[in-house]
């Protein structure tokens, strides 16, 4: 099994999987470490199905990508374009499904002399030709392409099994014009990747909204945004007639309001056992099953550790539904769950 992780927690990614499989009647696994963000996960009964559900529902956070291999080539057999394309088209000769994605990324430095995107482009050209139907996503089954400076690793995954349904996890969102923070790809990439959104209507809450990246983002779905930060908001959200601004802290705010709201954000800086016992008093306000997303800032120590105990924490007024290391959280954990 190849799996994708931040090159930063690629340790955390090891330990999250090996304690999957720790007591496995069937045999021991090993972890190895193919490339900064590439990792193989080799041994008995190992399978893409079991362990994507598993990623979902324990929940793995520092696994961004799974993919079943099919095929690991040296340099010496990939260092030409050409022999790269054969060997794909050998193993998509084997796969049952006329339509697959073709993906590919590096890990690492790129020891080939073609690049990534140049490797997909002429996989795509040469399994249409063999009569399938190829695009870059949201087809039923992925192959993925990976080079590292060992070589290619080849593997093939469905849709639901791969986590992401983006090269290797990394997620490309684009900047728009209107952007007020970078921090917005963050809550996008959320709900991209998790499959949900804010309600069309209700009001939503976002803990320490200045400037106002997460405020926009909510905006853009219709609902009412009450801001609540002591510091400012762009000047466009001051205008925005569906965004009231609280100038006040969150605890502050807990304290005086007894309303109840549909949904709540929170991407305040602060330690993530704090911020987690901030949603806590959050969730006295909000409906049931009220949507909340929030991102748990990690220092880089005993991350597994402090996921899991701040997930508890969650856990006591809250149902956890996901919670990942996303493309754009850097060192952070993005935790999405419903109130109790």
């Amino acid at each position: 099994m190849l799996f994708s992780t931040s090159p930063e927690y690629f340790q955390a990614a090891k330990a999250e999987l090996l304690d999957v499989y720790a007591g496995n009647q069937t045999g021991p696994v090993s972890v190895q470490r193919l490339g900064p963000d590439l990792g193989r996960l080799s041994g008995p009964g190992v399978r893409i199905g079991h362990l994507a559900r598993v990623c979902e529902d324990r929940p793995v956070a520092f696994v961004k990508h799974l993919t079943a291999e099919r095929a690991e080539l040296p340099l010496s057999a990939v260092g030409d374009l050409d022999a790269a394309v054969d060997h794909v088209q050998r193993v998509a000769a084997e796969v049952d499904a006329d339509k697959l994605a073709v993906q590919s990324w590096v890990s690492g430095q790129n020891p080939a002399s073609y690049g990534s995107a140049e490797l997909a482009r002429r996989c795509m050209a040469a399994l249409t030709g063999m009569g399938k139907t190829t695009g870059r996503a949201n087809m039923p089954k992925t192959l993925s392409l990976c080079l590292t400076r060992a070589g290619l690793s080849i593997g093939l995954a469905s849709a639901a099994e791969q986590l992401s349904d983006w090269p290797g996890g990394r997620t490309r969102l684009a900047r728009s014009d209107d952007q007020i923070s970078r921090a917005e790809f963050k809550l996008e990439e959320a709900f991209q990747t998790f499959g949900i959104r804010p309600p069309s209507s209700g009001t939503a809450l976002d803990l320490g909204a200045s400037p106002g990246g997460w405020t926009r983002v909510l905006r853009r779905s219709g609902i009412t945004v009450w801001a609540i930060d002591p510091g400012d908001l762009d000047d466009r959200l001051r205008r925005d007639r569906g965004v009231r601004h609280i100038q006040m802290t969150a605890g502050a705010f807990f304290r005086s309001e007894h309303r109840r709201f549909d949904m709540v954000v929170n991407d305040m800086k602060m330690d993530p056992e704090l911020s987690c016992r901030l949603m806590l008093d959050a969730a006295q306000l909000l409906r049931p099953s009220a949507l909340a997303v929030v991102t748990l800032k990690l220092s880089g120590h005993r991350s597994v550790k402090v996921v899991r105990e701040c997930l508890d924490l969650l856990r006591q007024r809250y149902r956890v539904r996901a919670a990942r290391q996303l493309h754009h959280n850097r060192h952070e954990v993005t935790v999405v769950a419903e109130c109790r």
